[in-house]
């Protein structure tokens, strides 16, 4: 009878187990409590839940969503079992236990700083932004947001800058692009309840933010814009009301893994707004956001001082730093920090001389960039297509990135580093192992193999492929390439070899190390080749 007894106890405990509640890592768990509706719960409210496994703890806040439901959301940073406890001043909601069972999964984690200049996802993977810009697609009707989904589906952009808020335009006033939420109650400046958020909008929004993640594309998520032409009053609403909308977004979007903030579009056009209020909001965002989540902000005619602590990468706005080489990597020495070109000009044939680009145009500066160690967000409005409500993409430009998103993605693991910075501007690689050298507007037609010394060593053999970044093609170069007696700056091939070119713009060589590292004499110089 004894055994029978543990025997059953046993069971009993592994069907509890079996029973608990299970969540993938990286995944959102979250609570869901009911309580009254008493006061006005966005501005009166304070609740939390704190997350323990072990010696790891989270206390991420919790948020009101409407008709007396509130929820608190986690993401799981790692497996095993986690007990939860609320706190509240709302006694309805203060106190309650649980657990949950956080399991393996696919999910790569939030996309973090990785290398100094570079991202990675928090399980280790590389991630290499190849970002777009659809300002207000989660504002458009149904079938354009699946439109635009369609879309995303079949291009290579892993990221997409959109806006929490939506602009001011007529058309979002009557007809088919008639909104009837908003993120305030209210439908108008009349009678918007600034003290108020509508949770039927935010639901609508994270449903959108969801469809991005399965996607696998990261949301750019912009908090702050300056589009109300005095009409909506969202732009000049007050720093208490500001510091609300901060806490209310950070607790509903944090616990999604493919969020990035960004703090505002055109952050100086917010005339009210200094930098010491985005320096507040931003440590807002730190603060409340328990998973590090990254964070920036895109810039107009001032440029935010990116050098600050609570700044992840940088996200610039600013055409000319990708019209030449050289700008991005030094960039990257004065910020220390990944450079994101979040907006280098659009390809199209808008009226605004921002979005007259080419589509050879748009595709060189993102070479640029990307030979440059940096990285670049494509934009497009073609008859006022596709940055503001997103649907098709019409340009020549997205499939030539998505070539050299391959190109990339097939490269040093850590991201490309500018060679020789001072002296040789358009190739960046891995000294050593791995070169990229993108030619832009010029013609050669030869190119002598002539490598910066940095860690190289006489007797490394390489291959190359002659790349035609606009018509996508890769042919590689017959034979192999011997590295020669060193020199105190550059070195050559062994027997002087001379590359034959086309004598057309927009071409490349990618160069790869064969082979095993020779031993002997030839050791780089001192300093040659230093990393990151």
């Amino acid at each position: 009878m004894k055994y029978l007894l543990v025997l059953l106890f046993m069971f009993c405990g592994a069907a509890s187990a079996l029973a608990q509640e299970r969540v993938d890592r990286y995944g959102v768990y979250e609570i869901v409590l009911k309580g009254q509706d008493a006061g006005n719960p966005f501005v009166d409210l304070e609740l939390s839940a704190t997350f323990t496994k072990g010696a790891e703890s989270f206390s991420p806040e919790g948020f009101y969503d409407g008709k007396g439901t509130y929820r608190i959301r986690f993401m799981p940073p790692s497996v095993g079992a986690w007990t939860w406890v609320t706190r509240s001043n709302h006694q309805d909601l203060d106190g309650k236990q649980g657990s949950f069972l956080s399991v393996e999964s696919a999910n790569k984690g939030p996309v973090r700083v990785a290398k100094v200049h570079h991202f990675a996802h928090a399980d280790g993977t590389p991630f290499y932004p190849f970002g777009t810009t659809v300002y207000e697609w989660a504002f458009q009707p149904e079938a354009k947001k699946l439109q635009t989904l369609a879309t995303l589906q079949k291009h290579a952009f892993n990221k997409a800058r959109m806006l929490a808020v939506p602009p001011y335009k007529p058309n979002y006033l009557s007809g088919p692009g008639k909104l009837t939420e908003f993120p305030f109650v209210g439908s108008s400046r009349a009678d918007f309840d600034f003290s108020r958020f509508n949770p039927v909008y935010f639901q609508n929004l994270e449903r959108d933010v969801k469809r991005l993640s399965d996607l696998g594309i990261q949301v750019d998520l912009i908090l702050f814009r300056p589009y109300d032409k005095g009409q909506w009053g969202f732009d000049t609403t007050s720093d208490a009301v500001n510091q609300r909308f901060v806490r209310y977004m950070v607790a509903r979007f944090a616990a999604f893994q493919n969020i990035w903030w960004s703090l505002a579009n055109e952050n100086s056009y917010i005339k009210h707004l200094s930098d010491e209020d985005f320096d507040r909001y931003f440590q807002i965002v730190q603060k409340y956001d328990p998973y590090g989540h990254l964070r920036s902000i895109h810039n107009a005619d001032r440029i935010y001082d990116y050098n600050k602590p609570w700044v992840t990468h940088v996200s610039l706005q600013y055409y000319n730093a990708v019209k030449v080489f050289g700008v991005s990597p030094l960039l990257r020495d004065i910020y220390r920090k990944p450079i994101v070109h979040d907006e280098i000009n659009y390809e199209g044939n808008s009226a605004s001389r921002w979005g007259q680009l080419s589509g050879e145009e748009l595709t060189r500066r993102f070479w640029i960039a990307l030979t440059g160690g940096a990285y670049a967000t494509h934009g497009e409005i073609l008859d006022n297509g596709w940055i503001g409500g997103g649907g098709f993409l019409a340009g020549t430009s997205p499939e030539r990135i998505g070539f050299l998103r391959k190109i990339v993605e097939s490269g040093p693991p850590e991201g490309l580093k500018p060679i020789d910075q001072l002296f040789v501007m358009n190739a960046a690689g891995k000294a050593g192992e791995y070169y990229l050298y993108y030619f832009g507007d010029e013609r050669p037609r030869e190119w002598p193999f002539v490598l910066p010394v940095g860690e190289l060593k006489k007797g490394m053999r390489f291959k190359v492929d002659l790349i035609d970044t606009w018509n996508m093609t890769v042919d590689p170069v017959p034979g192999t390439f011997e590295i020669g007696e060193l020199t105190r700056y550059r070195v050559a091939d062994k027997d002087k070899r001379v590359l034959a070119l086309p004598g057309k713009r927009y071409m490349a060589l990618r160069i790869q190390r064969v082979g095993a590292m020779p031993t002997g004499p030839g050791a780089p110089l001192p300093g040659a080749g230093a990393d990151d």
